[in-house]
């Protein structure tokens, strides 16, 4: 029930105080002067509030009253979530998009689900019955990819008086009753939740399931686990929405949601326009059947960018108290970190490095750890996975948000400029970038690609960090002067580099690899190393040990070996084999033939 709690006495942007509010507590939700404006209340001293307001404040003015609706900043969790886009706050984008206007009207409230669409419900529950937290009352088909279960409140339980039957239903008809020790709670096709406050678990699992991408550099070298977190840092043009749009298209997570936070207008239409087109690998369906957007542009308030990943990150522990993984794309928490400054300093708070507020790297913890693999109060397994796409200025990765976040995640995919400009995509920086999960995945691997597959990766990582060292030299006197074991070093790890770790995400075959085709092109190119470096030790000449067609045909593997014809690769591993037995023969003690 809305009543009145003060009136305005100061406004600075998003930012306005208000006197006579002693009825109002710490993150309750507000509604701002004539318009209504949506707030929610930041700081309380004696009887004056600081409320930050998470629509355009222009055209407020002093004595405009505040109105307390006694709950905390919330969104409303049900059916209609799915394919749908919403900014910050949790309001669907298309429903407040009138009159042809570009901008969201202010005060049009917190609209949110549809309220008059009839959803087919199959009930589970049934009079008699007794529900605790968590359990399944009764399920949808929101989509034709992702079925929506119902689920008792956490902190409710009681014995079921009232069940409806199957049928279609608006969100806002009861379809449960539940009595508890004389209070009656009704249940209906949606709940309530508070978007700062984390959603309760039965309990944490530990990390030990792959987050499959289908990208290589990914997959095999910095692997990323269900319900790890992940970030994705990078200058201007080096490709972070690009990656994570890839993350998003191709990852075995249930359900995607991809926040745009302080983006620019056109990443986010371009995400609109693509991800409609897009068929889900698994399904052969849209991918907007499992994907949720949140779009909390530049252009629109900063206060509602703050928001816009707790709204995310609620949506996303809905969905993984159903049973389902959840990937949650964050883009970036750089601009959300920059308007936690701007509110900073509208509040006149003391700056820490580079004007950031001295809380940022506690809200950065915060936030992340609401990831992790988890067994739900229904029974269940779930988990989130949050990917964070960090823009620090210039590239530069000693700045406060990238340093913060280097400290709470455990995969860190550092993009670089250089790769990026000379089109080597994703332009992840294997020297930089590192994944704590590889040791927790170990079993993993083991049972799904196979226990050689770790193994290959540290061989190749070893070889790329030892060409790193040799191209100083090479900088400096030229590659001809190196030992042919060491040119052979140089000529491997360009074929890592761009065999391997280069992918076109615009080919069929090349955009999503499975780890069985991963774990095979491995096998090709450490065959390739073994098979050449035994025969330089027996002294043949590096112009015979590099053969152009052979090393061009295992660069080029990528692109001639569909999925469904793996085989081939181990005809390249044979013609790898048979090339070098003859050359070994030629060059072995006793038989050389050494070029005059």
């Amino acid at each position: 029930m809305e009543k009145h709690a003060g009136e305005i006495i100061y406004i600075n942007g998003p930012v306005v105080k208000a006197e006579n509010a002693q009825g109002l507590k710490m993150r309750e939700m507000v509604l701002v002067g004539k318009k209504r404006l949506i707030g929610e209340v930041i700081s309380i001293s004696k009887d004056t509030a600081t409320i930050q307001v998470y629509e355009e404040t222009s055209g407020l003015s002093r004595g405009e009253e505040i109105l307390s609706t006694g709950s905390p900043l919330s969104v409303k969790l049900g059916p209609g979530i799915l394919s749908n886009i919403f900014d910050g706050i949790e309001r669907p984008l298309l429903a407040m998009y009138k009159d042809g206007n570009a901008f969201i009207p202010e005060g049009v409230g917190l609209v949110s689900l549809d309220e008059q669409k009839q959803w087919a419900v199959e009930m589970v529950a049934k009079e008699g019955d007794y529900l605790t937290a968590g359990q399944v009352y009764a399920t949808i088909q929101e989509t034709s990819m992702i079925r929506h279960r119902l689920m008792v409140p956490p902190h409710l339980k009681g014995k079921v008086v009232f069940a409806e039957r199957s049928g279609s239903y608006t969100i806002e008809q009861t379809l449960v009753t539940l009595e508890e020790e004389g209070s009656r709670h009704e249940l209906k096709l949606y709940q309530l939740w508070p978007v700062r406050q984390p959603r309760p678990v039965a309990k944490r699992n530990p990390i030990g399931k792959l987050l499959v991408t289908g990208q290589r550099v990914i997959d095999t070298f910095f692997p990323l686990a269900k319900g790890g977190t992940a970030a994705i840092p990078g200058g201007f043009g080096t490709g972070k929405t690009i990656t994570q749009h890839q993350l998003a298209k191709w990852s075995d997570a249930d359900i995607i949601v991809y926040i745009g936070v302080g983006e620019r207008g056109n990443e986010m239409t371009e995400v609109l326009e693509d991800f409609p087109e897009i068929k889900d690998p698994r399904s052969g369906k849209s991918i907007m059947e499992r994907t949720v957007l949140i779009a909390n542009t530049s252009n629109m308030p900063v206060a509602a960018r703050e928001a816009s990943i707790y709204t995310g990150i609620t949506i996303a522990e809905y969905f993984r108290d159903m049973g389902y993984h959840i990937a949650i794309m964050a883009d970036s928490t750089s601009r959300w970190a920059e308007a936690l400054r701007e509110i900073s300093g509208r509040l006149e708070e003391m700056p820490a490095e580079e004007g950031f507020p001295a809380y940022l790297p506690s809200r950065l913890a915060q936030f992340y750890e609401r990831a992790g693999d988890i067994e739900t109060l229904g029974g269940s397994g779930g988990s989130i996975t949050v990917i964070g796409a960090v823009s620090p200025a210039g590239g530069d990765f000693t700045e406060p948000v990238t340093q913060n976040t280097k400290r709470v995640v455990s995969t860190f995919l550092a993009l670089d400029k250089a790769l990026a400009y000379a089109r080597h995509y994703p332009s992840i920086n294997w020297l930089r970038s590192y994944s704590g999960y590889v040791t927790d995945l170990k079993d993993w691997y083991d049972e799904n690609a196979s226990p050689e597959m770790l193994e290959l990766r540290a061989k190749l990582l070893r070889i790329l960090q030892e060409e790193d060292k040799l191209q100083e030299i090479v900088k400096l006197v030229g590659e001809d002067i190196l030992p042919d074991d060491q040119r052979l070093i140089l000529e491997i790890s360009r074929v890592i580099k761009v065999g391997y770790l280069q992918q076109n995400a615009y080919h069929a075959d090349d955009a999503n690899v499975s780890l069985a085709k991963q774990y095979r092109m491995l096998r090709v190119i450490d065959a390739l190393y073994e098979n050449a470096i035994k025969c330089v030790k027996k002294g043949a000449p590096m112009s015979k040990v590099k053969n152009d067609a052979l090393f061009y045909k295992i660069t080029t593997m990528k692109y001639n070996v569909p999925e469904n014809r793996q085989e081939i690769l181990e005809d390249y591993i044979r013609e790898i084999r048979d090339y070098y037995d003859g050359l070994d023969k030629t060059y072995s003690k006793g038989g050389a033939r050494h070029e005059g």
